[in-house]
C-alpha cells in the first residue's frame, strides 16, 4: 500500500532527517530535498516500513503517482505527462530514482530538522509504505560518498526512491530489519543486501535463541524453522513459556494458542486441519479391522548375502533380499556393501567389474569437485560470500557432531576432518542447495559405515536425492509430509487428533525434526543404522517413515491424554523421548499399521495415495456411488512372504555391534585427501 494515512502500531525504529533528493543530487538547494521521517512498525503480526515527508503540503501530482498492481505491491511510475518520453527501462535500475524524480514545485519549503508532527494527513504522493514480506533487496551507497543512502527494491522489481540519511541511522535501520528477516550480500554486488537469502535463512545458528526476548524467539522460529527445530527443540524443557515470561509481566498471560499460531505461521501455507481445506477428502471414522501381530527376524548375515550373488557379482532375487533386510536389517559386517545398493550408488543388476569401473569414475569426479574448493585462496573466498557462509556453517555443525561414537572422538579426529571435506565438496556438487543445517546428521552415519571418503560422498549424494525437498527454501517437502502425517494419524485415531487440536498442537510441529533428518536425533547411533537401512528398502509401502511417526505417537497417546498435557507439556514430552525409543518395537508397530491399512476394504483415497496404494481398487465411505463394493486392496508388496522368514522376538538380541564383526573400527587409516 502507498500514500496511505498514518499507520498505528508499535514503533521499532524511527529516524528523522531521512531525505529524498528530488533533482538527481545535482544541487544542495533545499528545493531539491524532501525531508521525511522513516519508521518501522509492528502491526497485527506484520512489520511495516513507512516513510512520509515532514511537510505533506507538497504538490507532487506532477512528479510521481502510486498505484497498486495485481499483487498489491507498491508500483512507482511516472506521472501521465511524463510517460511519453521516458523509457520503461528506468524503472528497473537501482539508480533509476534519480531519473524518475525530476521535478519539484518552485515554492521553497523550510528545511525542517526538529521533531516531526505526530499527525499526518496521508495525502502526499511522496509517502510510501510497504510490508517487510514484500521486500526483495536493499542497495547501499558506495563507501566514501558522504551521508549514506538506501534503495528498497520490492519483489516485483519495483524500485522506490533512494532515502538519504543526513543525520545517520542507516546502520541502525539494517539492524532493526534483521530482527525479522535475514539479510546477506549478493554474490554479484556487495552493495546489495538480499532478503532471506537461502544460504543464511535456512542455516542460521540457533544457539543463542533462548537468551532472546519472547518476540525474538518466535520471529526466529518463523524465519528459520529448520534450525529452530534442529537445535532449539533439542533443548526444550519449559523453554517456550519460560521465554515468554521474560521480564515483562504482560507476557506472562500469553496463552498457548498464541504460541501455536506463531508456530503454525512458521511454515507458510501449512494447514493441518484438512477438512477445512478445499480439495482434501473428509476422513470419517473407519473400522480398520484387527491389527496383525508382527515379529522381526535376525539381521541378514554375510553368508546369506553371499549366497544371493552369482559368479559375476550380480545380486540375485533382489526383491527377496530387500524383504529380508526390511524384516531384520543387516549385520554390521555387511552394511558397507549393502548400503551402496540400497542407496542407489550401485545398481542392483551390476557386475563386480562394472562396480569397479563405476568407483574409478566416481573417484575421479569426486576429487575434481574437491579440488575446486580446495584451490580457492583465502582472498578469493572473501569475495565469495556463499562459499564463505557454507564453510562457516559446516565447521559449526561438524564441531557439534555426536562424539559418543568413537569414530568422531577428538577435535582432530580424521572422521571429523573427512566429514567437513565431504560436505564442502557437496556444495560444489549442488551449489544451488549448498549446505543447510542438518545435512551433517545425514552424512555422519554414512561415513562411519563406509570408512571411505569417496563412497561416503556418493552414498550421501544419493541420500540427498531422496531428502532434497526437506532442505529447500520453500519447505514444500516438509509441508507435504506434515499434512500427510496428519491425514494418517486422523484415520488411525481421530480422538487423539482432536485432543491435539484442542491443545493447539494439531499442526504436529513437534514432529518436524523427526521428518527433517529421518529420526537421526531420536535414536542411538547404532539404532539409526538399523532404522535407515530398513527404510531404504522402500517396503512395505510408500512413506513408511510417516507410519513410524504414527507408531511413536500412538505409544505416547495414553500418557499425553491421561495426564492432560497441554501445548507446552506435549512439546516437552515429545522432545524428551530422544534416545528412549525402542527401534525394534517401533518398526513392528509401523509394519503392523501398514498391514492393517492394506487389508482395509474402505481405505480413503487420500490415505491410499500417501501409502502408494492408489492403483488398488478401494471404496471410501463417502463414495458417490453409495454402494459398498468391498473390493479388496492389493498391495504393491503383496509378494512379501513374511511367513517364510525366520523370526526373532522384538526383545531379542541384534547383531549391530561393530566390535563383534571382522571389520576393524580403527579409523587411523582414514586420512583426508
Amino acid at each position: 500500500m502507498a500514500a496511505a494515512g498514518a499507520v498505528s502500531g508499535k514503533i521499532i525504529y524511527e529516524q528523522e532527517g531521512v531525505y529524498i533528493h528530488s533533482s538527481c543530487g545535482k544541487t544542495n538547494d533545499q528545493d531539491s530535498l524532501i525531508s521525511g521521517i522513516l519508521r518501522v512498525l509492528e502491526k497485527d503480526a506484520e512489520v511495516i516500513v513507512d516513510w512520509r515527508p515532514l511537510d505533506d503540503a507538497l504538490d507532487s501530482s506532477s512528479i510521481l503517482y502510486a498505484g497498486k498492481d495485481s499483487s498489491s505491491v507498491v508500483e512507482w511510475t511516472q506521472a501521465p505527462k511524463e510517460r511519453g518520453h521516458r523509457g520503461s527501462e528506468h524503472l528497473n535500475s537501482y539508480e533509476a530514482e534519480w531519473d524518475m524524480v525530476n521535478t519539484v514545485p518552485s515554492k521553497k519549503k523550510p528545511h525542517t530538522t526538529g521533531d516531526a508532527p505526530s499527525h499526518r494527513n496521508g495525502k502526499s504522493k511522496w509517502s510510501f509504505l510497504f510490508s517487510l514480506t514484500d521486500l526483495k533487496s536493499i542497495k547501499q551507497n558506495k563507501e566514501g560518498m558522504g551521508w549514506s543512502y538506501l534503495v528498497f527494491c520490492l519483489k516485483d522489481d519495483v524500485v522506490l526512491p533512494a532515502l538519504h540519511f543526513h543525520q545517520g541511522g542507516s546502520k541502525l535501520l539494517i539492524d532493526s530489519l534483521e530482527k525479522y528477516v535475514v539479510l546477506c550480500e549478493s554474490p554479484q554486488d556487495k552493495r546489495t543486501l538480499l532478503v532471506n537469502c537461502q544460504s543464511k535463512s535456512l542455516s542460521q545458528s540457533f544457539e543463542n535463541l533462548l537468551d532472546e526476548p519472547a518476540y525474538g524467539l518466535i520471529q526466529k522460529i518463523k524465519k528459520d524453522p529448520y534450525t529452530a527445530t534442529m537445535v532449539g527443540f533439542s533443548k526444550v524443557t519449559n523453554y517456550i513459556f519460560d521465554s515468554l515470561r521474560g521480564s515483562d509481566p504482560s507476557t506472562h498471560q500469553r496463552p498457548p494458542s498464541e504460541m501455536a499460531d506463531f508456530l503454525s505461521d512458521a511454515i507458510p501455507g501449512l494447514k493441518i486441519n484438512q477438512q477445512e481445506e478445499p480439495g482434501f477428502e473428509v476422513i470419517t471414522r473407519i473400522d480398520l479391522g484387527e491389527r496383525p501381530v508382527v515379529q522381526r527376524r535376525e539381521p541378514v548375515s554375510l553368508e546369506e548375502w553371499s549366497k544371493n550373488i552369482d559368479s559375476e557379482g550380480r545380486i540375485l532375487n533382489v526383491d527377496n533380499m530387500k524383504q529380508m533386510i526390511f524384516r531384520g536389517g543387516l549385520s554390521h559386517a555387511l552394511r558397507k556393501q549393502a548400503w551402496k545398493f540400497l542407496l542407489g550408488y550401485f545398481p542392483w543388476d551390476s557386475t563386480k567389474e562394472e562396480r569397479i569401473q563405476l568407483q574409478k569414475q566416481k573417484t575421479d569426479e569426486y576429487f575434481r569437485m574437491k579440488l575446486q574448493w580446495k584451490s580457492v585462496s583465502e582472498e578469493q573466498e572473501k569475495r565469495n560470500s556463499r562459499l564463505r557462509d557454507y564453510r562457516s556453517l559446516i565447521e559449526k555443525d561438524v564441531n557439534r557432531t555426536d562424539r559418543t561414537n568413537k569414530f568422531y572422538e577428538g577435535q582432530d579426529n580424521p572422521g571429523l576432518i573427512l566429514l567437513h571435506d565431504i560436505l564442502m565438496t557437496y556444495c560444489m556438487y549442488d551449489f544451488d542447495l549448498g549446505y543447510v543445517q542438518g545435512m551433517s546428521d545425514l552424512l555422519s552415519p554414512l561415513l562411519y559405515v563406509m570408512e571411505n571418503e569417496v563412497d561416503a560422498f556418493w552414498c550421501f549424494a544419493s541420500y540427498m536425492d531422496q531428502m532434497h525437498q526437506n532442505f529447500e527454501e520453500q519447505m514444500q517437502g516438509m509441508k507435504t509430509q506434515l499434512i500427510q502425517l496428519s491425514t494418517l494419524l486422523r484415520l488411525l485415531d481421530s480422538g487423539f487428533c482432536s485432543y491435539l487440536e484442542s491443545q493447539d498442537s494439531g499442526y504436529l510441529y513437534f514432529c518436524f525434526r523427526w521428518l527433517l533428518i529421518r529420526f537421526k536425533r531420536e535414536f542411538s547411533f547404532l539404532d539409526i543404522l538399523r532404522l535407515w537401512e530398513v527404510m531404504w528398502t522402500e517396503l512395505p509401502c510408500k512413506n513408511f517413515h510417516l507410519l513410524l511417526c504414527c507408531a511413536i505417537l500412538e505409544s505416547e497417546k495414553q500418557q499425553i491424554m491421561e495426564k492432560h498435557y497441554g501445548f507446552n507439556e506435549i512439546l516437552k514430552h515429545i522432545n524428551e523421548l530422544s534416545m528412549k525409543i525402542d527401534v525394534e518395537d517401533v518398526l513392528c508397530k509401523a509394519e503392523a499399521i501398514s498391514l492393517q491399512m492394506v487389508k482395509c476394504k474402505e481405505l480413503p483415497q487420500a490415505v491410499s495415495e500417501i501409502l502408494g496404494l492408489q492403483d488398488s481398487e478401494v471404496t471410501t465411505p463417502d463414495s458417490d456411488t453409495g454402494e459398498d463394493e468391498n473390493v479388496g486392496v492389493t498391495s504393491p508388496t503383496s509378494t512379501f512372504q513374511s511367513d517364510s522368514l525366520p523370526v526373532l522376538a522384538t526383545s531379542g538380541a541384534r547383531d549391530d555391534n561393530p566390535t563383534q564383526t571382522s571389520v576393524s573400527p580403527n579409523v587411523s587409516r582414514l586420512t583426508p585427501a
